[in-house]
């Protein structure tokens, strides 16, 4: 969460991580902090180049909004640079964004289908990209929403970066198994989750394609610490998020969002974050997750002793878990 972290101390966690026993990083693309208290958000290009180099596990933006702050031929030229410089590892996640990151440079902030159906068209530009440059000749897009004059990127890895789509409605999960490589999601009531594989799997079937052979990525949110009353602490003060039951998408200011969060109480965590000092607590609903069907499970702790929870869930929960 680069919004709470400096990005060398994250890049440090990162590496920290991976001697605990986890194997990828997930970092997120924002341009300001949910809540002032956050206090960062730094480049998220700069941040996993430099995780790349000190890690040798997977890593992406977990996910980037091509469209608003950059163009998709930009994104896709990032994401190009990283895997040709990390072969296997990189992979591209694309989402339709809030307005809380992509509102400052001054944009019509459009309602939700049209950022999907922008976020779908930003994802062909990317793929036509991808496939151009590896084959050697120069591309052109004219759609609804972006432009691309002749033009292909000149450093490209021998295989394109996968492509993930953050998807939280059954819409975008079924368009996502039509179209790109993977889907991604957030932690959310069983039944929800479950629905999105659904639509996830038909999607890919309706073109041949076979969804377990696909990414199914979930980012889970939680608050771990020695004691129950500090792991309620940690989520209320640093991670409200998970238990604010509001649309997100269109708030435009860290200080408007720590006004909402304010209303945020214990109780609203239930159902959507586990929040106890138990790692068997913590496992479990780690487990259940992988039950449903996720194949990679991307874990974000709400406190600030990020060595403590590092050490603690290497020790006494990854061991646990069951592919």
């Amino acid at each position: 969460m680069l919004e709470r972290f400096p990005p060398a101390e994250a890049v440090a966690l990162s590496a920290l991580a991976e001697s605990h026993g986890f194997t990828g990083v997930m970092a997120s693309d924002h341009f300001q902090p949910w809540i002032p208290a956050q206090g960062e958000s730094s480049f998220v290009w700069s941040v996993l180049g430099a995780i790349g180099e000190r890690t040798r596990g997977d890593f992406g933006p977990g996910v980037t909004t091509p469209g608003f702050r950059m163009h998709p031929a930009v994104v896709a030229q990032a994401s190009a640079t990283l895997a040709a410089m990390h072969p296997g590892r990189h992979w591209l996640g694309l989402g339709s964004g809030e307005a809380l990151n992509e509102h400052v440079v001054g944009p019509y902030w459009p309602e939700a289908p049209e950022r999907i159906n922008r976020m779908f068209e930003a994802v062909d530009v990317i793929k036509k990209l991808f496939a151009g440059s590896l084959a050697g000749r120069d591309v052109r897009h004219s759609g609804q929403h972006f432009k691309l004059e002749a033009t292909r990127l000149w450093t490209m890895p021998a295989v394109a970066p996968e492509i993930l789509v953050a998807a939280s409605g059954p819409v975008t999960a079924k368009r996502a198994g039509r179209t790109v490589d993977g889907m991604i999601t957030i932690g959310a009531p069983t039944e929800k989750l479950a629905a999105l594989l659904t639509r996830f799997r038909e999607g890919a079937r309706e073109v041949g394609r076979d969804a377990a052979r696909m990414p199914k990525v979930l980012q889970l949110h939680l608050s771990w610490a020695p004691t129950d009353e500090q792991a309620m602490r940690d989520a209320l003060s640093e991670w409200p998020n998970g238990g604010l039951r509001i649309p997100r998408s269109d708030i435009r200011s860290p200080f408007e969002f720590e006004q909402l969060a304010r209303t945020v109480r214990p109780e609203d965590f239930a159902g959507r974050m586990v929040v106890s000092a138990d790692p068997d607590v913590h496992r479990a609903d780690i487990q259940r997750h992988l039950d449903l069907g996720f194949d990679r499970i991307y874990l974000h702790n709400a406190g600030r002793d990020q060595a403590a929870f590092l050490e603690v869930f290497g020790r006494d929960v990854l061991p646990g878990l069951r592919a």
